[in-house]
């Protein structure tokens, strides 16, 4: 079943085994990282298939790419608040005024430390 708030707010989608060729990695790599909530995603679409967003993958040092790597500590703060993965990434993806943008754009732009501020203050 696809959730269309979030369709509405996240615009690119990686399955697996995209998420698996962007990275370099192995599939049971991406899994691991599903896993231990380094990157988090949604079952969406038609086949119910589960994706994440691609604005969770950024460039790595010396090449290649990554998962954001500020993502993981945001989600487990988030989520001990008893937020569900859809709902975490519905706050990463909605605009923020204490951010002045979204929370994924603040993680991307290395404001780690003002995003978990503002993710605690949902509590």
């Amino acid at each position: 079943m696809s959730n269309p708030d979030l369709d509405s707010l996240v615009p690119q989608w990686l399955t697996l085994p995209d998420l698996a060729d962007r990275l370099g990695v192995e599939f049971s790599r991406v899994r691991a990282l599903v896993r231990d909530r380094a990157v988090i995603g949604v079952k969406r679409g038609e086949r119910t298939v589960f994706q994440v967003p691609e604005a969770f993958v950024v460039p790595a040092e010396g090449g290649g790419e990554q998962v954001l790597p500020s993502l993981r500590g945001t989600v487990l703060v988030l989520g001990d608040q008893g937020l569900p993965d859809a709902e975490i990434i519905e706050w990463l993806f909605t605009p923020e005024p204490t951010l002045d943008g979204t929370p994924v754009e603040a993680l991307r732009g290395g404001r780690r430390a003002a995003v978990r501020r503002a993710a605690q203050a949902l509590a």
